[in-house]
């Protein structure tokens, strides 16, 4: 890394002792909580391995723990998900380099010696048994390679490369580098070979600026984290416009634990004068302007503006826009204020209400102090009679006084806001979201209209229908092809307040389904019976029974059928009505046969005339369980069925077979009696 030893540990270096006389927390960069951040566009030298004691990290699938004595940590954030690549290589060939990959998003980075689930890929192979170690440089995760743990020697296909891991955009990740022989002679890290990226792709920009009260000194924000070592102790990277003072020294907020910022203070060597600046960045002493993790600078010649306001009381100068039933207001500051000029119960304020229904009181005051007990807002807390929200619409005013504290409140340059000052702010009634409706029936679609009142200004709609349609209407309607149950849900809002509806189910009744069973087959002198199996609130119900009679009744009573010349089909049906007038229909199939004596022919002709073509049991309406087999002279089986519809049409092996006499067995269950029958006979095949 690009001048990343720091001064502060040449310094420690010059201290530390090869014994473990210090632990490696204490020691910026070789700790989990103060690791060094990286991306993957540059070679990160690591100069010196520094002897120091620490625990080991919390890992599973290694009999032999991964200790974080002499390591160095890594901190980098996925920008682009994708597989890692990355490579160790020491300086020495002898040394011996261990790690741990972290997965350590939402945890504290401490958690790595207690949770071995955090670690994702673990590389250990180095020291193996025996009086010398097998050496593990270089070392890493790289393409081809495979496995995410190996572990101590280099038994069981264990190998100094891991096979890349995937990581996920917006995860955190900490990479530990230990050196097990203990050697001060470096290694280069670097990152290559993957898919993912860990490359910030924000360019590096100042963001803001805020003068001192006295002129002396203006504070500068950053856009993202940036290199503390980037920038100089002289503050040479800065230039004031107009050139009324020149920058003296920058301090960096947050170095001394960190390897990088987000803020800086510069000091000048005169106070500005009120009025508008402009901070100018250029190549400082360094030859940088201030860069980022990714050795990225801000552009030479960026400029952003910064007042130096005259030394007078600061007023309130807005209020936050308010929620919905606020239980507060927050005064927002140009500048910032003391938070100890503010009353805690709120008595530097009153509140005055200019029109509405619901009078408020002050219950207290607070801010949001930072360290130097400063805070850009104050937030006033409200409350109704009812010890509550406000709820309702209303316009108040509040107004600033002295408060039981002695004074009003007081800037950061020590200027005290006068009595007096006021501001006015809104608020809006609450909404509910519960609706009505109406049902419109139809037969063949149904309606339903919804209804929402709109009141205390409602402006948004949002229906949803059986969590298939919606709508933004504010009472829409819908039309239903099928009757049942429909839920619907109703959110509403009037641009401040929010509310949404229990979901409602609305129950459409008017189906109407015709549906019966009747006998499947009416032998001569029995009679067809019928079962009506419709739904619906019904009225009415029409039989045609298909021989001449029918029926009022919702179940007629059984139906005799005249004996037919040749076996035929009837068609009985039956419409049915609801009590909104809708109709439906059924059909069921009688089969009304001439006979259902069960016989086999004694001859049969299959020359395709069209007479007695085909050889098969007659009438068995009423078997089951119907075994029917033909037997040539010889013994041999040609034709054999279960299914007394399927015939014998006198073909054997695809030839037509040899006239003659045929023997055939015919076995079934009467389905009347219940009793097995067998049945044996012969017929002649003629042609």
């Amino acid at each position: 890394m690009i001048k990343r030893v720091l001064t502060l540990i040449a310094l420690i270096l010059t201290t530390v002792l090869s014994t473990y006389a210090q632990t490696c927390s204490s020691i910026p960069g070789m700790s989990p909580g103060n690791a060094l951040p990286v991306c993957g566009t540059s070679v990160f030298h690591q100069d010196v391995v520094i002897n120091c004691s620490g625990p080991e990290v919390a890992q599973v699938g290694c009999a032999v723990g991964a200790s974080s004595e002499s390591s160095f940590w890594y901190k980098f954030t996925c920008f682009q998900s994708g597989t890692l690549g990355f490579l160790i290589s020491g300086i020495s060939s002898t040394d011996d380099y261990d790690w741990v990959l972290f997965d350590i998003t939402g945890r504290n980075p401490n958690e790595v010696f207690s949770n071995p689930s955090l670690a994702i890929s673990i590389n250990l192979y180095g020291a193996g048994s025996g009086p010398a170690p097998f050496p593990e440089s270089p070392t890493g995760c790289r393409p081809g390679a495979i496995g995410n743990v190996h572990c101590e020697g280099s038994a069981n296909g264990n190998t100094p490369f891991n096979a890349m891991p995937t990581i996920t955009v917006g995860r955190n990740y900490l990479l530990m580098v230990t050196n097990w022989t203990r050697s001060t002679a470096g290694y280069d890290l670097s990152f290559a070979g993957g898919t993912a990226s860990i490359t910030d792709p924000k360019e590096p920009h100042m963001e803001s600026s805020r003068a001192a009260c006295d002129g002396t000194q203006a504070t500068i924000k950053l856009n993202k984290k940036m290199k503390c070592n980037s920038l100089t102790s002289s503050g040479s990277e800065f230039t004031i416009t107009p050139p009324l003072a020149n920058v003296v020294s920058a301090v960096a907020l947050g170095c001394t634990a960190s390897f990088d910022m987000d803020s800086l203070i510069l000091t000048l060597d005169a106070p500005l004068p009120p009025g508008t600046y402009s901070i100018n960045i250029r190549n400082g002493s360094d030859g940088n302007t201030i860069l980022d993790n990714c050795d990225r600078g801000i552009p030479v010649g960026e400029s952003i503006p910064m007042i130096v306001y005259p030394l007078v009381p600061t007023p309130m100068d807005s209020i936050s826009k308010l929620g919905c039933e606020p239980e507060e207001v927050q005064l927002v500051f140009r500048k910032n204020m003391k938070c100890s000029s503010i009353a805690p119960d709120g008595s530097d304020f009153e509140i005055t209400m200019l029109a509405g229904s619901e009078p408020v009181t002050v219950v207290s005051a607070s801010g949001n102090c930072n360290a130097d007990g400063l805070t850009p807002v104050i937030k006033v807390k409200l409350a109704t009679a009812l010890s509550a929200p406000i709820r309702t619409k209303g316009t108040y005013q509040i107004r600033l006084k002295t408060g039981n504290d002695g004074n009003t409140i007081i800037d950061e340059c020590g200027q005290q806001t006068p009595a007096g000052a006021t501001l006015i702010f809104n608020t809006r009634d609450t909404v509910n979201a519960n609706f009505s409706y109406a049902i419109q029936y139809g037969c063949d679609r149904d309606t339903i209209n919804y209804f929402h009142d709109g009141n205390n200004e409602v402006n948004f709609w949002k229906w949803n229908f059986d969590r298939t349609r919606n709508s933004s209407l504010q009472n829409p309607t819908i039309l239903y092809g099928t009757p049942g149950l429909k839920k619907t849900y109703l959110i509403v809002s009037n641009g401040t307040c929010r509310d949404s509806s229990d979901t409602v189910s609305i129950f459409i009744d008017n189906v109407v389904k015709a549906a019966f069973e009747a006998t499947a087959i009416v032998c001569p002198n029995e009679r067809a019976t019928f079962q009506n199996n419709s739904t619906g609130n019904l009225v009415s119900w029409r039989w045609d029974f298909g021989n001449g009679s029918t029926s009022n009744a919702p179940n007629p009573s059984p139906q005799s059928y005249n004996v037919p010349r040749v076996t035929t089909n009837v068609y009985p049906r039956l419409i049915v009505q609801n009590n909104r007038g809708c109709l439906d229909t059924a059909i069921q199939k009688i089969v009304v046969p001439n006979s259902c004596y069960i016989a086999v022919p004694n001859a049969f002709t299959p020359n395709n005339d069209g007479l007695n073509d085909q050889l098969y049991p007659l009438n068995a309406y009423k078997a089951t369980d119907l075994l029917f087999r033909v037997f040539n002279r010889v013994g041999q089986m040609v034709f054999e069925t279960r299914d007394w519809t399927k015939r014998w049409d006198g073909r054997f092996k695809g030839q037509p077979a040899d006239v003659g006499t045929y023997v055939w067995i015919l076995t079934y269950t009467n389905t009347e009696t219940g009793k097995r029958v067998q049945q044996k006979g012969t017929s002649i095949l003629l042609h």
